[in-house]
């Protein structure tokens, strides 16, 4: 598309604005809450210094859900520390590198309301979904199974 031909494109409505708005300042809030934090030595159990209580199924089960070291993830990847924010839940540190990347995206979009560099395809979307959710997934067996 040409430059003259992204000017004439409609801007979004006040309400589109304002949700892509609020989904970029929400990741924004997420990132800097995580930036706060600091990481749990364990590889989980970060998100106890919100005051949540420790993971149920770790409790009951003895066993870490598919979730847990997702907090921790975020606080190592705010860090400047990938390996780790890796090895504390695989999944988390894609989920966190995409925040990083779609929060100022979000933010730019919902202010020139226009997409930014344009729409993303939603195969894309369903694609990065899945990808995150499918590694998540994998590596919560391998820590049960190993």
């Amino acid at each position: 598309m040409r430059a003259v031909d992204r000017e004439n494109r409609p801007r979004f409505s006040w309400f589109r604005r304002f949700v892509l708005g609020a989904a970029g300042l929400t990741l924004m809030a997420l990132l800097a809450i995580a930036a706060w934090l600091e990481p749990d030595p364990r590889q989980y159990g970060t998100h106890q210094q919100l005051g949540l209580p420790a993971c149920t199924i770790d409790v009951l089960y003895g066993i870490r859900c598919p979730s847990c070291g997702m907090t921790t993830s975020w606080a190592w990847m705010m860090d400047g520390r990938p390996a780790k924010s890796w090895q504390a839940n695989a999944g988390g540190a894609l989920l966190a590198l995409v925040s990083l990347l779609a929060a100022p995206w979000l933010l730019a979009s919902a202010a020139a309301g226009r997409w930014i560099g344009g729409p993303l395809n939603e195969w894309f979307v369903v694609f990065v979904s899945l990808a995150i959710v499918t590694v998540t997934l994998v590596e919560w067996s391998w820590r049960v199974w190993s």
